[in-house]
This record gives C-alpha cells, structure tokens and sequence, in this order.
C-alpha cells in the first residue's frame, strides 16, 4: 500500500519510515508530535494551521502557552503539553551543543550561549557567565526572574558567585521581552553599579548583554562600558 492510500494521519509516519526524518515538511513533523487531528481536520490540517498562526515560526510557536495552544479545535492538554514538550527537548539539545569550556571572544560568542536560555521567554531574567583568566566559561547561572517590566539582580549575590568559582570576568545578560534593544535608565545604572563593584574585586565586567527574540545589544560593543 502506498502512502496516497493511507489515512491522512498516517501519512507523516509513513513519509517517515520510507524516506526519513529529513523529507518532512514542518507541519508533517508536528503532526507526528500531536498523532491524531480532530474529528473535521486531520492531524496534518491542523497542524499546518497551527503553524500558519505563527508565521509557521518554530521559535514563535514555542512562545504559546497550553492553554494558547488548546484554543485550537483537537488540540487539547495531552497534545498541547506533547507539543511545549518536543520544543523544550529542541531547546535543551541546542544547549548542550555548546562546548564544556567555551572561549567567549566577542559578543557573538556570549549571545550564542545566551540565546537559548533567555530569546523565548515572556519575562525578564538575570543571567550571568562567569570566565576564568582564559576568558573560558566556567559557570552560568540565572540570578533573577522578574516580572514582565523588569529583573534586578543583588550585586552582592553576583560578585559572590564570582569569588566561589574563582572567576575574574563576568558577563551579565537580561532579556527585554517586548523586543525593545534599547537600554532602560535601570539597564544603564545596574551596569555600571557592577562594572564599579567589580574594581574592588579585580573582577571585571566584560559585557553586558540584552537579548530579545532574534538579536541582542551589547554594551561593549556600543562603548557603554
């Protein structure tokens, strides 16, 4: 039997087993995270609408909550927590593709460790990477999560994570959820609270990094340090 013959659920699966995970399309690969449609569209249909209401962006679709995803005819907690799941799992595997140690050489550098943690998230968090004299990570922590304006992170905290892992520069980062680049009055008097604070510890601060959905802002980059 041919795969024209099967049901359309069925479809993506069989595209699957005979051609391979690389001749689907991105709506035939949702289909197979959610496995069945509804009982007027199948698993394929929907997905294909589910993906046009994000512009059929992976990176937008991961922004909806179950209950957004639920609002979908045939979608519901089952598939919708199936669907947040899988995206996570793509998440987390591009974290661990970064290398134990990474050298941080440039902004680019930070904000592709950065992006993962911080470019999908509906509010502000306070990251920071913490470098040894090599400028090679040795540990990054969340510090923060705020609320949807804005995440303000203890310096005292920061600076004693630097001494327990015996770092001498740091790079500090914060998302701005609304996709705004530009740094606030806060952004500006935090960074250099800590860039100060980092004198007296011989600590440095080597950049602060604002991360929105697509891009990122460096301070280093713009002079501001």
């Amino acid at each position: 039997m041919t795969i024209k013959f099967l049901a359309e659920d069925d479809r993506p699966r069989e595209k699957f087993l005979l051609k391979g995970k690389s001749s689907l399309s991105d709506s035939e690969l949702l289909a197979i995270i959610m496995g069945s449609g509804s009982k007027d569209e199948s698993a394929l249909e929907l997905a294909r609408k589910i993906l046009a209401s994000v512009n059929n962006s992976w990176h937008q679709l991961s922004l909806l909550s179950n209950k957004e995803l639920m609002k979908f005819k045939g979608v519901g907690e089952v598939k919708a927590v199936s669907i947040i799941a899988a995206l996570e799992i793509g998440k987390r595997r591009t974290v661990q593709e970064i290398p134990e140690k990474a050298v941080i050489s440039n902004s680019d550098d930070a904000y592709f460790i950065l992006k993962n943690k911080l470019s999908d998230l509906r509010t502000e968090e306070f990251w920071a990477i913490f470098l040894n004299q090599s400028n090679k990570v040795i540990h990054i922590s969340q510090l923060t999560q705020g609320g949807i304006s804005q995440s303000i992170v203890d310096v005292r905290i920061l600076f004693k994570m630097a001494l327990d892992h015996f770092s001498t520069g740091i790079i500090i980062a914060h998302n701005h959820p609304s996709g705004s680049l530009k740094p606030s009055k806060e952004d500006i008097s935090i960074t250099k609270k800590i860039h100060e604070a980092g004198k007296t510890l011989s600590i440095q601060l080597l950049d602060h990094i604002i991360v929105t959905q697509d891009t990122y802002f460096s301070f280093s980059d713009e002079g501001l340090l």
